[in-house]
């Protein structure tokens, strides 16, 4: 029995002159093991309620779904997303350590550098993405202040005028204030707008019920894929993709949830927190975004599914206001989604030199260089560049730690080990080949695909690799699971075998 929910291990002392031991990568005790499942759930609605969620949803109507096939495209990826999510999380519930040491068991004690850089980047885009998304804000209600004098050319090679350059340049560095003091001294703020923030999303809802004459159209309005539309049996081509996109938006929590499950009391309190906290909630924040973005169809004659963009072209000091809180709010969801992962990543890759605080620093330069307002400039580059594309890099990842925790070593670490140069987990040279192949393997056949994606006028025709890239995390998933069991199957017997003289004494 592999005791799925059951209570934290109690694990041996690990040698804290390690090399590759830290404060930060230390295994929680029990004195720290104190979120239930309510707080599970609060910081996944705390992270879900944000505008990159509602341009996710929103952005399917872009590409040609009805509301109904856009929230039902939402609920069923998150639906599939939860479940890695859970069973990664249960390491971190169970041995107290967080994903960079995590993958030391897979990677190898010193192969762990590159699952946790490769996350560490995605989440730096993420970063960036929220940052930008806060500038815009900060920029829009200077304008409505100003009476729309912050306007000027877009600077050459960077493509923002100065003055949303100068609003990104402001909400950036508020972050830097919180990632000295640390993540909890955001709480209060949390506390203060998280109640706020749903009046906030009620009064938007209310905005275009009134607008658009009621939500009647918009909830009968068939798609572009049906018979004379526009884009007339081209649904499964749009589908498979953007359920992709829709699971990748939570694949970086899929790989880095060990770092807030290890401070769970019991399994139970993550699964459940989980199981609750992200599906549903998410179903029903994209339902206001499909809400509000096919009301201003009717409102202004096109989709409008960028809510900064959308308020933007409102009136009043209510805007502003409103626009505050979802500031405030942003920089909340990034601090805890996007800086607290990159920065334990940043530590273990640089275990001696490098603390949360620097990390978060590292996180927050590499979020700037990275040009994130590129990276959502359209709803088709934001969901076949972006979302697939970093999916297409982590599910391989995610498909060697589950292979490895789950069906190789059957739920059982040997936490010292974890930080031992010399242990179980050195394989060769602290690298262990088998996780890098399997890796290497799982991205290939994407990256023709992420090409034609990123690049379509350098490359036009890449063939049946286009179709792969549809589904690119479920195949390199798989792709590394097939591949890492394979070459770990005599480790994996030895486990096995071990395990059951074990349990026959």
């Amino acid at each position: 029995m592999l005791g799925f929910c059951r209570g934290p291990a109690v694990t041996t002392q690990v040698d804290k002159t390690s090399d590759i031991w830290n404060e930060d990568l230390a295994p929680t005790d029990p004195r720290q093991r104190t979120w239930t499942w309510l707080h599970y759930v609060t910081l996944w609605i705390g992270m879900v309620v944000c505008i990159p969620s509602y341009i996710a949803a929103s952005s399917l109507l872009d590409q040609g779904m009805s509301a109904l096939q856009a929230v039902a495209t939402v609920l069923f990826g998150n639906l599939i997303v939860v479940v890695p999510i859970m069973l990664v999380g249960h390491a971190g519930a169970k041995y107290g350590i967080p994903f960079a040491v995590l993958v030391r068991s897979s990677f190898g004690v010193r192969g762990n550098k590159l699952p946790a850089l490769l996350r560490a980047i995605v989440a730096c885009g993420w970063f960036g993405i929220q940052c930008w998304i806060g500038g815009n804000a900060i920029h829009v209600i200077g304008n409505i202040l100003v009476g729309g004098a912050l306007t000027g050319p877009a600077i050459p090679f960077i493509g923002l005028n100065t003055a949303q350059l100068c609003s990104f340049f402001v909400f950036w560095a508020l972050h830097l204030y919180f990632i000295r003091k640390g993540p909890d001294s955001v709480r209060w703020i949390e506390t203060i707008t998280a109640p706020v923030k749903i009046v906030v999303v009620l009064a938007l809802l209310a905005w275009a019920w009134d607008k658009a004459g009621g939500f009647g159209d918009f909830i009968n309005a068939p798609s572009q894929f049906e018979p004379g539309a526009a884009k007339a049996g081209q649904f499964w081509a749009v589908f498979a993709p953007s359920l992709t996109a829709m699971i990748g938006v939570w694949a970086t929590l899929a790989l880095n949830i060990p770092d807030f499950t290890r401070f769970a009391r019991s399994q139970k309190d993550q699964m459940l927190g989980q199981a609750v906290g992200l599906p549903v909630p998410m179903a029903l924040f994209s339902l206001v975004g499909v809400a509000v973005t096919s009301a201003t169809i009717v409102i202004y004659g096109k989709a409008i599914w960028d809510p900064v963009d959308l308020a933007g072209r409102m009136e009043g000091i209510a805007v502003a206001i409103g626009l505050a809180i979802i500031t405030i709010d942003t920089l909340c969801v990034n601090l805890a989604a996007n800086v607290v992962g990159p920065a334990y990543d940043f530590t273990a890759i640089f275990p001696k030199h490098v603390n949360f605080a620097r990390g978060g620093y590292i996180t927050a330069v590499l979020g700037v260089v990275m040009m994130p307002w590129k990276l959502i400039e359209s709803s088709n580059g934001y969901i076949f560049t972006w979302l697939i594309g970093y999916g297409a890099l982590l599910g391989p990842v995610l498909g060697v730690m589950l292979a490895d925790y789950w069906l190789v070593r059957r739920g059982q670490l040997d936490v010292p080990a974890l930080f031992d140069l010399n242990g179980r987990y050195a394989y060769r040279g602290g690298w262990n080949p088998a996780a890098v192949a399997a890796l290497v393997l799982g991205v290939m056949p994407n990256i023709p695909g992420f090409l034609h994606a990123a690049l379509p006028h350098a490359f036009p025709e890449v063939g049946l690799f286009a179709d792969i890239y549809d589904h690119a995390l479920i195949v390199g998933l798989v792709i590394a699971v097939v591949v890492y069991l394979g070459l770990m199957r005599e480790e994996r017997a030895r486990i096995g075998q071990a395990l059951l003289a074990s349990a026959s004494r």
